[in-house]
Protein backbone atom coordinates (compact mmCIF):
# COMPACT_ATOMS: atom_id res chain seq x y z
CA UNK A 1 0.00 0.00 0.00
CA UNK A 2 1.46 3.30 -0.89
CA UNK A 3 2.36 5.86 2.07
CA UNK A 4 -0.59 8.37 0.47
CA UNK A 5 -3.08 5.51 0.81
CA UNK A 6 -1.79 4.66 4.10
CA UNK A 7 -2.21 7.82 5.39
CA UNK A 8 -5.96 8.44 4.19
CA UNK A 9 -6.93 5.03 5.27
CA UNK A 10 -5.37 6.25 9.21
CA UNK A 11 -7.91 9.38 8.34
CA UNK A 12 -10.38 6.49 8.16
CA UNK A 13 -10.25 5.01 10.78
CA UNK A 14 -9.67 8.02 12.90
CA UNK A 15 -6.67 6.89 14.50
CA UNK A 16 -4.85 10.06 13.95
CA UNK A 17 -7.31 12.10 14.90
CA UNK A 18 -8.22 10.62 17.90
CA UNK A 19 -4.70 9.83 19.15
CA UNK A 20 -1.72 11.42 17.43
CA UNK A 21 -0.68 7.90 16.48
CA UNK A 22 1.59 7.63 13.46
CA UNK A 23 -0.12 5.43 10.59
CA UNK A 24 3.61 3.79 9.82
CA UNK A 25 3.53 2.73 13.79
CA UNK A 26 -0.03 1.01 13.19
CA UNK A 27 1.87 -0.59 10.40
CA UNK A 28 5.06 -1.65 11.23
CA UNK A 29 -24.46 1.72 -7.47
CA UNK A 30 -27.59 3.83 -6.36
CA UNK A 31 -29.05 3.85 -2.85
CA UNK A 32 -31.66 1.81 -2.12
CA UNK A 33 -34.63 1.85 0.44
CA UNK A 34 -34.34 -0.65 3.21
CA UNK A 35 -37.07 -2.09 6.25
CA UNK A 36 -35.88 -0.76 9.07
CA UNK A 37 -37.47 -2.13 12.14
CA UNK A 38 -40.81 -0.86 13.91
CA UNK A 39 -41.56 1.69 10.72
CA UNK A 40 -43.88 -0.22 8.85
CA UNK A 41 -46.97 0.58 10.63
CA UNK A 42 -47.50 4.23 11.51
CA UNK A 43 -50.39 4.75 14.25
CA UNK A 44 -52.33 7.94 14.07
CA UNK A 45 -52.36 8.95 18.44
CA UNK A 46 -53.98 11.76 20.08
CA UNK A 47 -53.06 12.90 23.58
CA UNK A 48 -54.59 15.57 25.13
CA UNK A 49 -52.85 17.95 27.60
CA UNK A 50 -52.81 16.55 30.74
CA UNK A 51 -54.27 19.18 33.32
CA UNK A 52 -53.63 19.06 37.58
CA UNK A 53 -55.30 20.04 41.15
CA UNK A 54 -52.72 22.27 43.56
CA UNK A 55 -49.15 22.23 43.44
CA UNK A 56 -48.89 19.48 40.73
CA UNK A 57 -50.34 22.31 38.19
CA UNK A 58 -47.55 24.13 37.72
CA UNK A 59 -45.45 21.37 36.18
CA UNK A 60 -48.19 20.15 33.33
CA UNK A 61 -46.24 22.52 30.84
CA UNK A 62 -43.59 19.90 31.77
CA UNK A 63 -45.49 16.76 31.36
CA UNK A 64 -47.27 17.44 28.12
CA UNK A 65 -43.90 18.84 26.66
CA UNK A 66 -42.37 15.25 27.90
CA UNK A 67 -45.00 13.33 26.90
CA UNK A 68 -45.18 14.72 23.20
CA UNK A 69 -41.57 14.76 22.67
CA UNK A 70 -40.96 11.17 23.59
CA UNK A 71 -44.22 9.99 21.65
CA UNK A 72 -43.00 12.41 18.69
CA UNK A 73 -39.65 10.99 17.98
CA UNK A 74 -41.22 7.47 17.63
CA UNK A 75 -41.53 6.86 13.91
CA UNK A 76 -44.48 4.36 14.88
CA UNK A 77 -46.61 7.09 15.89
CA UNK A 78 -48.45 10.31 14.06
CA UNK A 79 -49.37 12.82 16.70
CA UNK A 80 -52.50 14.66 15.20
CA UNK A 81 -52.17 18.52 16.17
CA UNK A 82 -53.83 19.86 19.07
CA UNK A 83 -55.42 22.06 16.93
CA UNK A 84 -57.66 19.75 15.29
CA UNK A 85 -59.16 18.30 18.51
CA UNK A 86 -62.82 18.35 19.62
CA UNK A 87 -63.79 21.64 22.33
CA UNK A 88 -64.47 19.14 24.59
CA UNK A 89 -61.74 16.51 25.98
CA UNK A 90 -62.25 13.65 28.95
CA UNK A 91 -59.72 13.87 31.54
CA UNK A 92 -61.07 10.63 33.68
CA UNK A 93 -62.59 7.56 32.52
CA UNK A 94 -65.75 8.85 34.53
CA UNK A 95 -66.09 11.85 31.33
CA UNK A 96 -66.18 8.63 28.58
CA UNK A 97 -69.16 8.19 27.36
CA UNK A 98 -70.25 4.84 25.55
CA UNK A 99 -71.75 4.56 22.13
CA UNK A 100 -71.38 6.09 18.78
CA UNK A 101 -72.04 9.74 17.89
CA UNK A 102 -75.62 10.10 17.35
CA UNK A 103 -76.65 10.74 13.83
CA UNK A 104 -78.49 14.19 14.41
CA UNK A 105 -75.06 15.82 16.92
CA UNK A 106 -71.77 16.96 16.51
CA UNK A 107 -68.53 14.91 17.52
CA UNK A 108 -68.63 16.24 21.57
CA UNK A 109 -65.22 14.59 22.04
CA UNK A 110 -66.70 12.77 25.01
CA UNK A 111 -66.81 9.61 22.99
CA UNK A 112 -64.12 7.61 22.00
CA UNK A 113 -65.72 7.28 18.53
CA UNK A 114 -65.88 11.08 18.21
CA UNK A 115 -61.71 11.23 17.94
CA UNK A 116 -61.88 8.49 14.96
CA UNK A 117 -63.76 10.45 13.19
CA UNK A 118 -62.46 13.82 10.36
CA UNK A 119 -60.79 15.84 11.46
CA UNK A 120 -59.33 13.93 14.52
CA UNK A 121 -58.71 10.29 12.24
CA UNK A 122 -57.31 9.31 15.36
CA UNK A 123 -56.58 5.50 15.74
CA UNK A 124 -55.85 6.07 19.58
CA UNK A 125 -56.70 8.51 22.30
CA UNK A 126 -54.67 9.14 25.54
CA UNK A 127 -55.73 11.26 28.53
CA UNK A 128 -55.53 11.98 32.26
CA UNK A 129 -54.87 14.32 35.01
CA UNK A 130 -52.27 14.92 37.68
CA UNK A 131 -52.60 15.84 41.72
CA UNK A 132 -50.79 16.70 44.18
CA UNK A 133 -50.88 13.90 47.43
CA UNK A 134 -49.00 13.66 50.52
CA UNK A 135 -46.24 15.97 48.65
CA UNK A 136 -46.17 13.74 45.70
CA UNK A 137 -47.06 14.42 42.24
CA UNK A 138 -49.62 11.31 41.06
CA UNK A 139 -50.64 11.19 37.76
CA UNK A 140 -53.77 8.84 36.14
CA UNK A 141 -52.79 7.99 32.67
CA UNK A 142 -55.33 6.27 30.05
CA UNK A 143 -55.06 5.51 26.56
CA UNK A 144 -57.75 4.03 24.47
CA UNK A 145 -58.57 2.56 21.06
CA UNK A 146 -61.12 4.84 18.84
CA UNK A 147 -62.07 1.73 16.90
CA UNK A 148 -66.08 1.69 15.78
CA UNK A 149 -65.48 -2.46 16.01
CA UNK A 150 -65.19 -2.01 19.73
CA UNK A 151 -68.28 -2.24 21.30
CA UNK A 152 -67.85 -1.37 24.91
CA UNK A 153 -65.15 1.43 27.08
CA UNK A 154 -63.49 -1.65 28.82
CA UNK A 155 -62.58 -3.47 25.74
CA UNK A 156 -60.96 -0.14 24.38
CA UNK A 157 -59.27 0.41 27.51
CA UNK A 158 -55.20 -0.40 26.65
CA UNK A 159 -53.55 1.69 29.96
CA UNK A 160 -55.16 2.34 32.93
CA UNK A 161 -53.14 3.88 36.11
CA UNK A 162 -51.83 6.27 38.58
CA UNK A 163 -48.20 7.02 38.31
CA UNK A 164 -46.28 8.44 41.11
CA UNK A 165 -43.02 10.80 41.68
CA UNK A 166 -41.31 13.16 43.04
CA UNK A 167 -43.22 16.63 43.15
CA UNK A 168 -40.91 18.93 41.20
CA UNK A 169 -39.09 18.56 37.51
CA UNK A 170 -37.23 15.40 37.61
CA UNK A 171 -39.99 13.53 39.40
CA UNK A 172 -42.59 14.70 36.99
CA UNK A 173 -40.51 14.39 34.02
CA UNK A 174 -39.99 10.60 34.55
CA UNK A 175 -43.69 10.08 35.44
CA UNK A 176 -44.26 11.65 31.72
CA UNK A 177 -41.73 8.90 30.36
CA UNK A 178 -43.36 6.17 32.40
CA UNK A 179 -46.79 6.93 30.55
CA UNK A 180 -44.71 7.32 27.33
CA UNK A 181 -43.09 4.27 27.63
CA UNK A 182 -46.59 2.31 28.25
CA UNK A 183 -48.18 3.75 24.96
CA UNK A 184 -45.09 2.71 23.08
CA UNK A 185 -45.52 -1.00 24.37
CA UNK A 186 -48.82 -0.76 23.34
CA UNK A 187 -47.39 -0.96 19.79
CA UNK A 188 -44.58 -3.12 20.51
CA UNK A 189 -42.02 -0.70 20.78
CA UNK A 190 -39.06 -0.57 23.42
CA UNK A 191 -38.68 2.35 25.49
CA UNK A 192 -35.81 4.41 25.80
CA UNK A 193 -36.10 5.55 29.36
CA UNK A 194 -32.85 4.69 31.43
CA UNK A 195 -30.82 3.77 28.06
CA UNK A 196 -27.68 6.25 28.53
CA UNK A 197 -25.01 7.36 25.33
CA UNK A 198 -21.62 6.93 26.50
CA UNK A 199 -19.38 9.32 24.20
CA UNK A 200 -16.19 11.48 24.04
CA UNK A 201 -15.56 15.29 25.22
CA UNK A 202 -12.85 17.41 25.39
CA UNK A 203 -14.71 20.10 27.42
CA UNK A 204 -12.01 19.88 30.58
CA UNK A 205 -8.93 20.10 28.25
CA UNK A 206 -8.95 16.85 27.41
CA UNK A 207 -10.00 13.75 25.72
CA UNK A 208 -12.16 12.19 28.57
CA UNK A 209 -15.03 9.65 28.28
CA UNK A 210 -18.61 11.15 29.59
CA UNK A 211 -22.43 9.99 29.50
CA UNK A 212 -25.55 11.31 29.49
CA UNK A 213 -28.97 10.65 28.99
CA UNK A 214 -30.88 9.21 25.61
CA UNK A 215 -32.12 12.75 25.38
CA UNK A 216 -29.05 14.68 26.15
CA UNK A 217 -29.38 15.83 30.32
CA UNK A 218 -28.06 14.56 33.04
CA UNK A 219 -24.11 14.82 30.80
CA UNK A 220 -21.57 13.33 33.69
CA UNK A 221 -18.03 12.95 33.40
CA UNK A 222 -16.58 9.56 33.78
CA UNK A 223 -12.66 9.24 33.63
CA UNK A 224 -10.23 12.24 34.28
CA UNK A 225 -6.99 10.87 33.18
CA UNK A 226 -6.23 14.13 31.97
CA UNK A 227 -4.84 12.22 28.78
CA UNK A 228 -6.12 10.84 25.47
CA UNK A 229 -9.16 8.52 26.12
CA UNK A 230 -11.71 7.27 23.15
CA UNK A 231 -13.16 4.56 21.13
CA UNK A 232 -15.64 3.53 23.97
CA UNK A 233 -17.42 0.26 24.06
CA UNK A 234 -20.14 -1.01 26.45
CA UNK A 235 -20.57 -4.88 27.69
CA UNK A 236 -24.05 -6.08 27.35
CA UNK A 237 -24.78 -6.82 30.78
CA UNK A 238 -23.86 -2.85 31.06
CA UNK A 239 -21.13 -3.59 33.87
CA UNK A 240 -18.17 -2.41 32.35
CA UNK A 241 -16.88 0.44 30.14
CA UNK A 242 -13.76 -0.52 27.73
CA UNK A 243 -11.58 2.07 25.78
CA UNK A 244 -8.25 3.04 24.56
CA UNK A 245 -6.12 5.57 26.51
CA UNK A 246 -2.72 6.74 26.25
CA UNK A 247 -2.26 6.13 30.04
CA UNK A 248 0.96 4.81 29.64
CA UNK A 249 2.17 7.01 26.28
CA UNK A 250 0.48 4.46 23.70
CA UNK A 251 -2.78 3.48 22.75
CA UNK A 252 -3.48 0.69 25.29
CA UNK A 253 -7.01 -1.21 26.41
CA UNK A 254 -8.35 0.14 29.82
CA UNK A 255 -11.31 -1.52 31.46
CA UNK A 256 -13.86 0.18 33.89
CA UNK A 257 -16.54 -0.71 36.17
CA UNK A 258 -19.53 1.44 36.03
CA UNK A 259 -21.12 -0.17 38.98
CA UNK A 260 -17.93 0.74 41.31
CA UNK A 261 -16.44 3.86 38.95
CA UNK A 262 -12.88 1.87 38.88
CA UNK A 263 -10.28 0.76 36.53
CA UNK A 264 -10.36 -3.09 36.58
CA UNK A 265 -7.55 -5.50 35.84
CA UNK A 266 -6.45 -6.17 31.87
CA UNK A 267 -3.33 -7.78 30.77
CA UNK A 268 -2.51 -5.29 27.28
CA UNK A 269 -0.70 -7.01 24.92
CA UNK A 270 3.54 -5.83 24.32
CA UNK A 271 2.73 -3.87 21.20
CA UNK A 272 2.77 -0.30 19.97
CA UNK A 273 -0.58 -0.37 20.05
CA UNK A 274 -3.78 -2.11 21.57
CA UNK A 275 -7.49 -0.67 20.63
CA UNK A 276 -10.84 -0.48 18.97
CA UNK A 277 -12.68 -3.21 21.64
CA UNK A 278 -15.60 -4.93 21.64
CA UNK A 279 -17.71 -7.52 23.72
CA UNK A 280 -18.85 -10.32 23.10
CA UNK A 281 -22.93 -10.80 24.01
CA UNK A 282 -21.78 -12.71 27.18
CA UNK A 283 -19.68 -9.94 28.07
CA UNK A 284 -16.85 -12.84 29.02
CA UNK A 285 -15.13 -12.24 25.95
CA UNK A 286 -13.71 -9.38 23.81
CA UNK A 287 -12.01 -8.42 20.01
CA UNK A 288 -9.81 -5.58 19.60
CA UNK A 289 -7.46 -4.71 17.32
CA UNK A 290 -3.47 -5.10 18.18
CA UNK A 291 -0.15 -5.47 16.64
CA UNK A 292 0.98 -7.57 18.80
CA UNK A 293 2.48 -10.01 15.98
CA UNK A 294 5.02 -7.22 15.07
CA UNK A 295 3.27 -5.85 11.34
CA UNK A 296 0.45 -4.09 10.40
CA UNK A 297 -2.71 -4.43 13.21
CA UNK A 298 -4.59 -7.57 13.50
CA UNK A 299 -8.02 -8.37 15.15
CA UNK A 300 -7.11 -10.66 18.71
CA UNK A 301 -10.03 -12.06 20.95
CA UNK A 302 -9.20 -12.42 24.50
CA UNK A 303 -10.91 -13.42 27.67
CA UNK A 304 -12.31 -10.48 29.90
CA UNK A 305 -9.28 -9.85 31.57
CA UNK A 306 -6.75 -9.76 28.53
CA UNK A 307 -5.98 -13.68 29.00
CA UNK A 308 -6.37 -16.54 26.23
CA UNK A 309 -4.70 -14.45 23.02
CA UNK A 310 -5.98 -15.72 20.50
CA UNK A 311 -5.35 -14.25 16.67
CA UNK A 312 -8.11 -14.13 14.31
CA UNK A 313 -6.75 -12.22 11.40
CA UNK A 314 -3.82 -13.07 9.96
CA UNK A 315 -3.38 -10.40 6.48
CA UNK A 316 -0.88 -7.77 5.16
CA UNK A 317 -3.14 -5.11 5.95
CA UNK A 318 -4.16 -2.84 8.41
CA UNK A 319 -7.14 -4.32 10.71
CA UNK A 320 -9.06 -2.40 13.34
CA UNK A 321 -12.65 -1.15 14.71
CA UNK A 322 -14.14 -5.70 14.55
CA UNK A 323 -18.12 -4.96 16.19
CA UNK A 324 -19.60 -8.23 17.30
CA UNK A 325 -22.77 -9.26 16.11
CA UNK A 326 -24.72 -8.54 19.12
CA UNK A 327 -27.88 -11.03 18.57
CA UNK A 328 -26.13 -14.30 17.37
CA UNK A 329 -22.20 -14.00 18.77
CA UNK A 330 -20.92 -15.20 16.20
CA UNK A 331 -19.94 -13.37 13.31
CA UNK A 332 -18.20 -9.65 13.58
CA UNK A 333 -17.76 -6.99 10.82
CA UNK A 334 -14.62 -4.70 11.18
CA UNK A 335 -12.47 -2.60 8.93
CA UNK A 336 -9.83 -3.68 6.67
CA UNK A 337 -7.19 -2.25 4.06
CA UNK A 338 -7.20 -5.35 2.51
CA UNK A 339 -8.01 -4.24 -0.98
CA UNK A 340 -6.52 -1.03 -0.75
CA UNK A 341 -8.78 1.96 1.05
CA UNK A 342 -10.66 0.98 4.58
CA UNK A 343 -13.67 -1.06 3.26
CA UNK A 344 -16.07 -2.95 5.68
CA UNK A 345 -15.99 -6.49 5.78
CA UNK A 346 -18.29 -9.25 7.84
CA UNK A 347 -16.65 -12.98 8.34
CA UNK A 348 -17.21 -15.49 11.21
CA UNK A 349 -15.65 -14.72 14.82
CA UNK A 350 -13.41 -17.55 14.40
CA UNK A 351 -11.65 -15.76 10.96
CA UNK A 352 -13.61 -17.98 8.25
CA UNK A 353 -15.51 -16.54 5.36
CA UNK A 354 -14.35 -13.24 4.58
CA UNK A 355 -16.30 -11.46 2.53
CA UNK A 356 -16.53 -7.76 1.84
CA UNK A 357 -19.78 -5.53 2.39
CA UNK A 358 -19.13 -2.26 0.76
CA UNK A 359 -18.53 -1.96 -2.57
CA UNK A 360 -14.50 -0.45 -2.98
CA UNK A 361 -15.50 2.77 -3.12
CA UNK A 362 -14.98 5.96 -1.73
CA UNK A 363 -13.69 5.04 2.60
CA UNK A 364 -15.94 2.79 4.22
CA UNK A 365 -15.67 2.96 8.19
CA UNK A 366 -17.31 3.06 11.74
CA UNK A 367 -19.38 -0.16 11.66
CA UNK A 368 -22.17 -0.90 14.34
CA UNK A 369 -24.88 -3.61 14.58
CA UNK A 370 -28.68 -2.94 14.43
CA UNK A 371 -29.38 -4.86 17.63
CA UNK A 372 -31.40 -6.93 15.52
CA UNK A 373 -28.48 -8.17 13.63
CA UNK A 374 -29.63 -7.80 10.39
CA UNK A 375 -28.20 -4.17 9.57
CA UNK A 376 -25.04 -2.17 9.97
CA UNK A 377 -24.81 1.96 9.86
CA UNK A 378 -21.63 2.91 8.95
CA UNK A 379 -19.75 5.97 7.77
CA UNK A 380 -19.02 6.15 4.33
CA UNK A 381 -17.73 8.81 1.85
CA UNK A 382 -19.65 7.27 -1.15
CA UNK A 383 -19.83 10.66 -3.42
CA UNK A 384 -17.61 12.71 -1.81
CA UNK A 385 -14.34 14.19 -1.18
CA UNK A 386 -12.37 12.00 1.10
CA UNK A 387 -12.49 12.78 4.54
CA UNK A 388 -16.02 13.91 4.27
CA UNK A 389 -18.17 10.72 5.63
CA UNK A 390 -21.97 10.57 6.11
CA UNK A 391 -24.18 7.95 7.70
CA UNK A 392 -25.25 5.09 5.51
CA UNK A 393 -27.45 1.56 6.82
CA UNK A 394 -26.60 -1.72 5.09
CA UNK A 395 -28.81 -4.62 5.19
CA UNK A 396 -26.03 -7.34 5.58
CA UNK A 397 -27.74 -10.28 4.40
CA UNK A 398 -28.04 -8.20 0.86
CA UNK A 399 -25.68 -5.61 0.91
CA UNK A 400 -26.87 -4.04 -2.41
CA UNK A 401 -29.73 -2.59 -0.03
CA UNK A 402 -28.53 0.78 0.92
CA UNK A 403 -30.00 4.17 2.82
CA UNK A 404 -28.37 7.09 3.33
CA UNK A 405 -29.50 9.07 6.35
CA UNK A 406 -27.08 12.12 6.36
CA UNK A 407 -26.38 14.79 3.27
CA UNK A 408 -24.80 18.19 3.20
CA UNK A 409 -24.35 18.32 6.91
CA UNK A 410 -21.19 18.38 7.77
CA UNK A 411 -18.75 15.74 8.57
CA UNK A 412 -21.15 12.16 10.24
CA UNK A 413 -19.17 10.02 12.06
CA UNK A 414 -19.13 7.06 14.42
CA UNK A 415 -23.14 5.86 14.47
CA UNK A 416 -24.40 3.90 17.05
CA UNK A 417 -27.84 2.14 17.61
CA UNK A 418 -30.11 2.69 20.34
CA UNK A 419 -31.60 -0.05 22.04
CA UNK A 420 -35.11 0.18 20.39
CA UNK A 421 -33.52 -0.58 16.88
CA UNK A 422 -34.94 2.21 15.70
CA UNK A 423 -32.91 5.49 16.74
CA UNK A 424 -29.37 5.94 15.55
CA UNK A 425 -26.85 8.09 17.60
CA UNK A 426 -24.25 9.51 15.48
CA UNK A 427 -21.35 12.65 15.39
CA UNK A 428 -20.98 15.66 13.51
CA UNK A 429 -18.66 17.95 12.65
CA UNK A 430 -20.89 21.21 11.27
CA UNK A 431 -18.04 23.98 11.82
CA UNK A 432 -15.47 23.68 14.24
CA UNK A 433 -16.47 21.29 16.43
CA UNK A 434 -18.05 18.02 16.75
CA UNK A 435 -21.41 17.51 18.25
CA UNK A 436 -23.31 14.36 19.42
CA UNK A 437 -26.77 13.88 17.75
CA UNK A 438 -29.59 11.44 17.33
CA UNK A 439 -32.19 10.75 14.64
CA UNK A 440 -33.93 7.92 13.25
CA UNK A 441 -32.73 4.88 11.48
CA UNK A 442 -34.79 6.21 8.25
CA UNK A 443 -32.57 10.02 8.48
CA UNK A 444 -35.75 11.83 10.13
CA UNK A 445 -36.27 13.73 13.33
CA UNK A 446 -32.51 14.70 13.98
CA UNK A 447 -31.29 15.97 17.25
CA UNK A 448 -28.59 17.88 18.59
CA UNK A 449 -27.67 16.73 22.38
CA UNK A 450 -24.53 18.10 23.18
CA UNK A 451 -23.12 22.10 22.64
CA UNK A 452 -19.86 22.36 25.31
CA UNK A 453 -16.14 21.39 23.53
CA UNK A 454 -16.06 19.20 21.09
CA UNK A 455 -18.08 15.29 21.54
CA UNK A 456 -17.46 12.61 19.30
CA UNK A 457 -17.70 8.48 19.33
CA UNK A 458 -21.22 7.62 21.00
CA UNK A 459 -22.27 4.40 22.13
CA UNK A 460 -25.98 3.88 23.26
CA UNK A 461 -26.45 1.48 26.27
CA UNK A 462 -29.33 -0.22 27.39
CA UNK A 463 -31.10 0.76 30.71
CA UNK A 464 -29.91 -1.23 33.77
CA UNK A 465 -31.44 -4.07 34.22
Amino acid sequence: MKPRKLFSFLIATAAILAAGLSWRALAQQPPTNIKIEGTSTVQTVAVTDFRATGAAQQYMALFNATVTADLGASPLIKLVPKTLYPLQVPQSINDLQAGAVPTAHPASGLRLTDWGLAPVNANYLGFGYGAEQGSQFVLFGYFYSTSNAISTLQQAQLVAKPYTGTLDEDGVRRVAHQYAADILAVFGAKSLIGSRIIFVSDRTGSKEIWSMSYDGTDQRQITRYNTISTFPSVSPDGKKLAFTSWLRGRPEIVLFSLESNRRLNFYNQQASMNAFVDFTPDSKQVIFSSTANGGAAQLFTANIDGSGLRRVTASNAIEVEPKINPKTGADIVWVSGRSGMPQIYRMHIDGADAQRLSNGEGEATNPAWAPNGQQIAFAWTKGFEPGNYNIFVMDVTDSSKLVQLTNNEGRNENPSWAPDNVHIAYASKRGRSSQIWTMTADGKDKKQLTTQGSNEKPVWVAASQ
